[in-house]
């Protein structure tokens, strides 16, 4: 079943912004109630109340807080959430618009909760759910609005929300992994620096001024370390620009170079231990995605070209948009594979069986499989591996600061 790619054109600006406002009201038999409700204006709300058997009392709009939106980013964890609780819904038979406004009111994140009855509103004027999720390229990508879109013309929207949703966890689970095994380098060095730091600044001082009544030479070692001491204390300001000023140069850099990307993506797969480890998750990432796409009808082609931005790395990226083009001239997927020397011998020879078998989906899956367990278990091992290097890393450099303070007295106690 081929599947057209949704169209990402820009959507019309609408005549008037969504509110939220409170109301109040009585019910069929009387009884007070009160809530809140999403819509343009005060008119449709009563309007919408009444619908309901309400009969309203008191609309106002929302106010705002004093101290902004209150607002949290959504993030890729709120998107998965809601792209199963979407799927749970559909599964259990519920209609669509009424599962988008039970799973919308249901969020605990403002921003999500309106993005979600924003689509709902669509949805219910007549759009077709993949085209009103395409508005929002920053949250849907490519490969969420396909495989919706081929769910709503096969009429198995249920199911692909299902494998929509199981995708997503899956890739966050992988995120979540990368995460955890960036996280305990990077918190040895922070550690590590702020606790030389602060003995640099509040405890060398102390020695020194100690060190002054001796009248004797101090070690070469006890000189350096207080050359530091004071070299941090003068210039501390400058360093700390000097720092700050750098993480944003980079930060800014990398947003908008791509060869600097591209580098920095090319030598992160090749660092020990850590290279080993995004390899596997950009090869899991990549056969979780064509496994996806390809199990719900679209054209391996198109799958392609949303498999590229899926992998996490530049590198990978290119090398899948190259094969995009090969397999487009009619090569075989296997083929253009193995011309790239990112891919294991295993994952083109079970490509190769899936494509010969027309099982391909769910080769590639057993593939995802492997690496995501591959991935888990490596995070593990580094996790293990690291944990003694904490203490070596930081013993040494607290051991060394002791050490060189404590070494003129060893002098002075030989002497006496």
């Amino acid at each position: 079943m081929a599947v057209a790619p949704v169209s990402r054109a820009k959507p019309k600006v609408q005549a008037e912004k969504a509110s939220i406002f409170l109301w109040e009201g009585t019910d069929r038999r009387g009884a007070k109630v009160k809530g809140e409700t999403r819509a343009a204006n005060i008119n449709l709300v009563r309007a919408d109340l009444r619908r309901q058997g309400v009969n309203p009392t008191k609309v106002k709009m929302k106010p705002k807080s004093l101290f902004g939106s209150g607002k949290k980013k959504i993030t890729s964890a709120d998107l998965s959430i809601f792209t199963r609780q979407l799927a749970t819904m559909m599964g259990a038979g519920v209609p669509l618009v009424q599962a988008y406004d039970i799973v919308g009111r249901g969020h605990e994140n403002p921003a999500m909760q309106d993005l979600i009855l924003s689509i709902k509103q669509d949805i219910e004027s007549g759009t077709a759910m993949a085209l009103a999720m395409s508005k929002y390229p920053l949250y849907f990508d490519d490969l969420v609005c396909n495989l919706v879109a081929a769910g709503e013309q096969a009429g198995i929207l249920d199911n692909l929300l299902d494998k929509i949703a199981t995708y997503k966890e899956k890739t966050e689970s992988i995120k979540g992994k990368i995460k955890k095994a960036m996280f305990y380098p990077a918190a040895v060095i922070v550690v590590a620096v702020i606790v030389t730091v602060v003995l640099l600044l509040f405890v060398i001082p102390q020695f020194k001024s100690l060190f002054s009544s001796f009248g004797a030479d101090l070690p070469a070692f006890t000189l350096m370390v207080i050359g530091i001491s004071e070299f941090l204390q003068a210039w501390w300001w400058a360093m700390f620009m000097g720092v700050g000023a750098l993480l944003y140069s980079f930060s800014y850099t990398y947003k908008r170079s791509r060869a600097m990307r591209e580098s920095i993506d090319r030598m992160s797969l090749k660092i020990p231990v850590i290279g080993p480890i995004l390899n596997k998750a950009a090869l899991a990432r990549f056969a979780r995605t064509l496994s996806t796409m390809f199990a719900a009808g679209v054209p391996l082609v198109e799958a392609l070209q949303s498999v590229s931005g899926a992998t996490g790395n530049i590198i990978y990226q290119d090398a899948v948009l190259k094969m995009r083009e090969e397999v487009a001239t009619g090569q075989s997927l296997q083929l253009a594979m193995r011309q790239r020397d990112l891919f294991p011998h295993m994952v083109i020879q079970m490509t190769a069986i899936g494509e010969e078998s027309g099982a391909l989906d769910a080769m590639l899956g057993k593939v995802a499989d492997f690496y995501e367990e591959q991935v888990d278990n490596a995070v593990d091992s580094l996790s293990s591996l690291l944990e003694p290097m904490i203490m070596v890393v930081i013993g040494g450099l607290v051991g060394s600061l002791i050490v060189a303070m404590y070494l003129p007295i060893f002098k002075l106690a030989s002497a006496v």
